[in-house]
C-alpha cells in the first residue's frame, strides 16, 4: 500500500460532498468535500506501489488550464485503470457542482 498526496490550483469550494465507485478488484472509491478556496488537495491510497507518476500525469491533464473546485479529494484504489480513474473523477466533480 501508498499513499500520494497532490495538490493543484483551484477555484472556490462547492457545497455539496460526493462519494462515487467502491474499493473492488479494478475499481476505486472517490470520496470528495469542500476543501479552502483556491486549493484541491488529492491522497491517494493505492494498492500499486511506484505508480506516482501515472496518478501525477493523469491530474496534471485533467486540471492542465482548468478551474477545479477547492475540495480534499480522497481516493482509496485497487488497481483502478487510468479510463476508470478519469471517470470516477469526473463523476466526483459532476456531483459537487453547484446546478
Amino acid at each position: 500500500m501508498e499513499t500520494l498526496s497532490f495538490r493543484f490550483p483551484a477555484g472556490q469550494a462547492p457545497r455539496l460532498r460526493a462519494q462515487v465507485g467502491c474499493v473492488g478488484s479494478g475499481d476505486l472509491e472517490v470520496l470528495a468535500e469542500p476543501g479552502e478556496s483556491g486549493i484541491l488537495n488529492i491522497q491517494v491510497v493505492t494498492s500499486v506501489n511506484g505508480s506516482g507518476e501515472r496518478w501525477k500525469a493523469l491530474f496534471e491533464r485533467m486540471f492542465a488550464g482548468a478551474n477545479p473546485p477547492a475540495l480534499n479529494v480522497d481516493i482509496h484504489d485497487f488497481g483502478a485503470t487510468p479510463g476508470v480513474v478519469r471517470l470516477r473523477l469526473e463523476q466526483a466533480l459532476e456531483e459537487v457542482a453547484d446546478v
